[in-house]
């Protein structure tokens, strides 16, 4: 059985060099050109197939084997987050309110670094590896838009695996769950309208304001009565306008927020829901509302065969005791959009190190991660993809 040990330790320091340089010269979502482009090169260097600007600034690459094989699909994000670093680190962020805050750096220092040695490889792989290097996680929808171009055809991939880099965990561990790992994400926007008038004469409007309170409180009571207690779901509102004075009555107030779930009915029930409790609180108001939901992504959802695999590679690399199972979350991953398509596995690499201050949050303006988790991701990678593709393993 092939750990890869050797090969990844060799190329640690250039793992590292790749992450501090993505991470010094961070790029929002589909403007990740400086980006991609490191990345085509180096994939055009080592002979693979490359397609660049695929869902505008994506990055296809493919390596065929020696022999005819499945199709292995890898994935991994690019983009960073409109966050202002405050970790003072000397390799951070050179650019004014943009960092990445997320991992993403070291999603393609991995990729680059696998991309390395399946190359090295390529005259034992009885197969094709497809890198997929992708824009827009970060509510752009980059794996949408890059199905929508064809991404998952000529070939059409037989396995699907990304991994993420994780500071709820330490570096040194792997969780690997099967079935829904990351929740489906709506947007909703409610305007709920009345009709305004003098703060001190409300008997004279409609006052949109208690209505909009009324109908927060009524929201919270879907997931506590309506959700079964062996699922589990989120509805969050997240913003509030209405108003410009202490002494008026606004005409109308707005409600944003967010629906998280993971099975598909529950789902479509609490959009009913949403709708009917909207509607009737409301109206017992006396006012009117209208409600806008927009799916973002469906969830993450594990093939259990796939992530069988994927939890043997980490084992025999890591030991059991360092390999876990039931990592969920319900925050959402575009992922979705390949794993709804192809069967595959989305897990967890270990990331934080509070010995060296290492775990800070995702998304929070002091995230950084511990670099060993860089060689650990690529052998992981490679001893799943190795499953699949290596005729002696």
């Amino acid at each position: 059985m092939i750990d890869f040990l050797t090969e990844t330790e060799a190329m640690r320091d250039q793992l590292v060099a790749w992450r501090r340089d993505f991470h010094m010269h961070p790029e929002l979502k589909y403007e990740e050109r400086r980006t991609a482009a490191i990345v085509a090169a180096h994939l055009e260097a080592l002979g693979y197939c490359v397609q660049t600007g695929v869902a505008r600034t994506g990055v296809v690459g493919l390596l065929e084997g020696a022999a005819p094989g499945p199709v292995v699909m890898l994935r991994f994000d690019m983009d960073a987050l409109p966050v202002t670093e405050e970790t003072g680190a000397p390799y951070a962020s050179r650019t004014p309110g943009c960092m990445h805050a997320c991992g993403h750096d070291g999603h393609v220092a991995i990729g680059m670094g696998l991309a390395q040695l399946l190359a090295g490889l390529r005259l034992d792989i009885a197969g094709s590896v497809k890198l997929i290097f992708q824009p827009a996680e970060e509510g752009g929808n980059g794996a949408a838009l890059m199905v929508q171009e064809g991404v998952l055809e000529a070939p059409r991939p037989d396995v699907f695996l990304s991994a993420h880099i994780w500071t709820d965990a330490p570096v040194g561990t792997v969780n690997v769950t099967p079935g829904p790992v990351m929740a489906a994400a709506d947007t909703f926007t409610c305007t709920v309208r009345g009709r305004g008038g003098h703060g001190a004469l409300p008997h004279q409007s409609v006052d949109p304001v208690v209505a909009a309170a009324h109908v927060v409180t009524a929201l919270q009571t879907i997931v506590s009565r309506n959700v079964s207690p062996l699922d589990t779901a989120v509805v969050t509102v997240g913003a509030i306008h209405g108003g410009d004075a202490f002494n008026v009555i606004p005409p109308t107030v707005e409600l944003r927020g967010t629906i998280r779930t993971y099975q598909p009915h529950t789902r479509t029930m609490i959009h009913r829901r949403m709708q009917e409790t909207v509607d009737g609180v409301a109206a017992g108001c006396g006012a009117a509302a209208d409600l806008e939901i927009v799916p973002l992504t469906p969830a993450v959802i594990n093939d259990p065969e796939v992530t069988q695999v994927v939890m043997r590679a980490a084992e025999s690399i890591l030991g059991a005791d360092r390999v876990h199972s039931g990592e969920r979350t319900m925050g959402s991953e575009d992922a979705a959009f390949f794993l709804n398509e192809i069967p595959g596995c989305y897990f967890f690499l270990g990331g934080a190190n509070p010995e060296k201050h290492l775990g800070a949050p995702h998304h929070n303006p002091r995230f950084d991660f511990d670099e060993d988790v860089l060689p650990l991701g690529v052998r992981v990678l490679a001893r799943a993809s190795a499953t699949y593709l290596m005729q002696s393993d």
